[in-house]
């Protein structure tokens, strides 16, 4: 059966004029005339049945079936934009790969080790897009454009295949210039990595604390796990990402429950400084999640086979 699909000029069309919300910007932007535009949109209304637009004194404004329409048009567009790039930058050869990865992760962790993987593996592009909150890959169905994504939490999203790359486990850190007096007036006892004194958590607790949005309960679980109940251990400024926390430790802001091998670059400078080895245990880690669908995608699998093995390093 011939499948009902509108010409995709007509769709390109109704995309720009509906993001825009004007005919005139559209035009602009798709290097074609107005009344051009006003045909494209006039012809897919004509083949849909109903009206799309409503014109208004400021210009176009989307029906309530336009705006249905829009979201469901505009992530399959995009995935024929994207599709459409990778077959010609791989010239019908190897894959491309879209993943979806934690922000610090991929900046601190993944990027200064991905130029291995490509010399390795030169015929498989990695994509890259920055995903901070659990997500349904199946929300595209196979239009979605991600095919895999490395996340930080708990394993067991449904319909997937999960690889684990490697524990979190943050410790506190933060300037040495924040406890400079501490450890001057004998409140350290030893030395922690990167130089500075080792402080215990009633210490600690005295200290400004920085907070991670996505890890509200961090700091009163890790002083429950020395025995301590610290007042105030939920108060604090409160960012999201791994390297604000660091970004706002390096400049003497307060105290960061952050992964060591986040903060590679600061701890070896002397930015930062860890004030307890006694990390923060618990269930959350780093995991490569798969489609149950691509489990056995050549690309991922090598891609899955390399990220554990540079994981088996770090942790050795």
């Amino acid at each position: 059966m011939r499948r009902k699909i509108p010409s995709t000029n007509a769709l390109m069309a109704f995309e720009a004029a509906a993001r825009h919300e004007s005919y005139t910007r559209a035009a602009e932007e798709l290097a074609l005339t107005q009344s051009a535009i006003c045909r494209q949109i006039g012809s897919l209304e004509s083949t849909l049945g109903t009206a799309l637009f409503r014109r208004t004194r400021r210009g176009v404004q989307l029906t309530e079936a336009g705006q249905s329409y829009y979201r469901h048009i505009t992530p399959l567009l995009d995935a024929l934009a994207q599709s459409t790039l990778n077959l010609m930058a791989q010239k019908g050869a190897g894959a491309a790969l879209e993943l979806a990865v934690v922000p610090t992760f991929a900046t601190r962790w993944l990027l200064p080790r991905l130029g291995q993987f490509q010399r390795l593996h030169p015929e498989i592009q990695v994509h890259m897009h920055v995903q901070t909150r659990p997500f349904l890959f199946e929300q595209g169905d196979v239009h979605s454009p991600l095919d895999a994504a490395i996340y930080c939490g708990n394993a067991g999203w449904p319909g997937t295949v999960a690889h684990f790359l490697m524990h979190e486990y943050p410790v506190p850190v933060c300037s040495p210039k924040l406890v400079a007096g501490l450890t001057e007036a004998g409140e350290g006892h030893g030395t922690s990595e990167g130089g500075g004194a080792t402080l215990p958590p009633h210490a600690i607790a005295t200290l400004p604390l920085l907070q991670q949005s996505t890890r509200p309960y961090a700091w009163r679980q890790w002083f429950e796990a020395q025995g301590l109940r610290a007042e105030g251990d939920m108060a604090g400024t409160r960012l999201e990402l791994f390297s604000m926390l660091a970004q706002a430790a390096s400049q003497g802001m307060g105290v960061a429950l952050i992964p060591p091998f986040l903060i590679q670059q600061e701890l070896a400078a002397g930015a930062l400084i860890v004030l307890n080895p006694r990390p923060l245990c618990s269930e959350r880690a780093y995991w490569l999640i798969v489609p149950e669908r691509k489990a056995t995608h050549p690309a991922l699998t090598a891609l899955s086979q390399w990220l554990q093995a540079q994981a088996r390093a770090d942790a050795a």
